[in-house]
């Protein structure tokens, strides 16, 4: 929603494609889809596994650039529902290649890989040359294969692609399956939280980083996108290939954004903290930015602070706010 409101308001055309699943309120994403088509931005409802859909559109457009940010994302859901995970970000990113691959001429790629792919490491901040092969969720594993999949298509198709890892990214029309959001949502009706702790009591830290700051670099992703190099479904020459982390390198601890909630609400939080689960969480996660800083300027603006006090305006005008306090929509 963002990266197309910021798309078309310097003057790019911009169609987009969502499918409106239910993992979670799609009334929310309904919600999304009418502001960005007040915007001018026209919106296809289908999935990216509908080959034929997508040949359709790539036969009525001529697309430069493809910014592919559709993915069944979250940790936890996976240990539910894990087909989802494999039909959605390997199934569908394998269609949607397939789809460039022969598209005449063939786009420049942009897609959004994960911090999660960083898995069991210990080492930070992340860097992009580390290791992403010790994966701690089937998320990650499906963003894991992703980068190795797009790969592939680089090197035996030249498509150009660019792979983004996200670091928990936040802000207003967020999802509300993140704890953020749901904390917000709960805090204000007087529930309790959960918050989880690491091994030995350490307290779970995150590279929160404001929806503001990650379109800034899908932008700059795009803008540096070099051509891609095939035709006919076939290679004519070296293709670009990058991998960018895009985080504000700022980890916060969970606590502390309990904190900040806690004053921007104006209501005390009922806390229970637990062990983390064994569900695919890791500990932490910090980013390396400097190759994103270097390739096109990216630099992160918005702290963690500033970031909620945005998204809680936000929650308040979009749910509303009874006197007592209790979200209500």
């Amino acid at each position: 929603m963002h990266v197309s409101l910021a798309l078309k308001k310097r003057g790019d055309g911009v169609v987009g494609l969502d499918n409106f699943n239910n993992y979670y309120d799609p009334s929310l994403k309904r919600a999304r889809r009418k502001v960005v088509e007040s915007h001018g931005i026209f919106i296809v409802e289908g999935d990216i596994n509908d080959a034929a859909l997508l040949s359709k559109l790539f036969h009525m457009i001529s697309f430069t650039h493809v910014m592919h940010l559709a993915a069944q994302a979250g940790v936890r859901y996976a240990m539910k529902n894990p087909s989802s995970y494999v039909h959605s970000n390997i199934a569908g990113l394998v269609t949607l290649l397939e789809t460039c691959k022969s598209a005449e001429p063939q786009p420049a790629i942009v897609w959004a890989s994960s911090s999660s792919v960083y898995g069991l490491n210990t080492k930070v901040p992340f860097s992009e040359l580390d290791r992403t092969d010790r994966p701690a969720s089937l998320y990650a594993a499906t963003k894991k294969a992703g980068e190795e999949i797009t790969h592939t298509y680089n090197h035996i198709y030249g498509l150009s692609i660019t792979g983004l890892r996200f670091f928990t990214v936040y802000g207003p029309w967020g999802r509300p399956d993140m704890a953020y959001f749901s904390f917000t949502r709960d805090i204000l009706a007087g529930k309790p939280i959960t918050v989880y702790q690491g091994p030995k009591q350490i307290d779970l830290a995150r590279d929160f980083t404001y929806i503001d700051d990650i379109v800034k670099g899908c932008l700059g992703s795009l803008d540096t996108a070099k051509k891609s190099t095939g035709s006919g479904g076939k290679k004519k020459g070296h293709a670009q290939y990058r991998i960018f982390n895009l985080g504000n390198t700022s980890p916060v601890t969970v606590p502390n954004l309990v904190s900040i909630l806690e004053k921007l609400l104006k209501v005390k939080a009922k806390v229970n903290i637990v062990a983390m689960p064994g569900n695919g969480d890791v500990p932490f996660t910090h980013a390396n930015i400097s190759l994103a800083h270097k390739e096109f300027g990216y630099q992160p603006t918005t702290d963690l602070h500033a970031g909620l006090k945005k998204f809680v305006r936000w929650y308040l005008n979009f749910y509303g706010a009874s006197a007592d306090g209790v979200s209500r929509l």
